[in-house]
């Protein structure tokens, strides 16, 4: 079996110290259950097609162009040589500018992860930055120029390799001010609180990736699954919000329930078992449907 390609290839470097790179996709929606637009009264597929938005009327690929809109209905016009121009020309290094304690990284920031494993040669090179990173506790700040744009990349060790992680940039993070600017000045305390940490203190674990499926794609393949064998699924009943006045009775429920004994762990093995039955669900999808139409892909 061949092993995944690389998005990108070039050098990591830091210091005068230098090695050849290769960047690989860590996360991608390509398993995701995919939906066709239809014509709801002819089943047909709908296909996309860009008009003019005064004439109505179409407009072939080769007459479309990009442009920024300095007015309201005025526009500059940036022709593709001039787009391609202005974009900074890559050397193809990650240039590691800074290290900085991981305990100052902020989430808020990041975008996309890339796993980051040495290329051909430099292995040494490699590993001595990996576990120069290990033992200190930080990361490196790099920029380089990636898929046509320049980008700020954390990088981090990641089991034997580092994690490349593409950062939001300032101004596309949003002030969390304007979100929490309508939360009520309260003090929790007493009664609540106690009752609150032990909630808290009998629900701890640890983070683990496979304990989690995707509920979302198996009630979607559920669904799908519902429609072809022409039969319907129960409605669920949404939660209902806790009032303030039956909060403390609400508290002191939950907290018995823990001192019962909540639910056994989920282990990765059920976790597995969840996965396996979510991944059947979506294979008899696809079975069902490609039965159901040959000449069609199922989406």
């Amino acid at each position: 079996m061949a092993g995944p390609r690389a998005s990108w290839k070039g050098y990591i470097k830091f210091g005068e110290v230098s090695c050849p790179v290769a960047l690989y996709t860590a996360a991608s929606s390509s398993e995701r259950i995919a939906f066709n637009t239809l014509n709801r009264k002819t089943g047909n597929r709908v296909k996309r097609e860009f008009v003019d938005g005064e004439t109505g009327d179409p407009v072939e690929r080769e007459d479309q162009v990009k442009g920024y809109e300095v007015e309201n209905g005025q526009y500059i016009v940036l022709e593709p040589e001039e787009v391609a121009a202005a974009v900074p020309e890559s050397d193809k290094t990650l240039r590691i500018e800074a290290f900085i304690p991981c305990s100052q990284i902020d989430t808020t920031y990041f975008d996309k992860p890339y796993y980051l494993a040495p290329d051909k040669m430099g292995e040494d090179a490699f590993i001595l930055l990996r576990d120069g990173m290990k033992q200190e506790h930080v990361a490196g700040i790099a920029r380089t120029v990636l898929f046509r744009r320049m980008r700020t990349v954390l990088i981090r060790p990641h089991g034997k390799g580092l994690i490349a992680s593409t950062l939001n940039f300032d101004y596309e993070v949003r002030s969390s001010e304007k979100a929490f600017e309508d939360m009520p000045d309260l003090k929790i305390e007493g009664e609540m609180l106690e009752l609150a940490e032990h909630i808290i203190g009998t629900k701890k674990g640890s983070f683990d990736a496979s304990a989690f499926d995707d509920r979302y794609e198996a009630a979607v393949a559920e669904l799908v699954k519902a429609k072809i064998e022409g039969r319907a699924l129960p409605k669920k009943k949404a939660p209902v919000a806790s009032k303030p006045s039956d909060l403390l009775q609400a508290l002191r429920e939950s907290a018995g329930i823990a001192a019962e004994g909540a639910k056994p762990k989920r282990t990765a093995a059920n976790a597995n078992r969840g996965a396996g039955r979510s991944k059947a669900a979506k294979r008899a999808v696809k079975s069902k449907q490609t039965a159901a139409t040959p000449a069609r892909r199922a989406g």
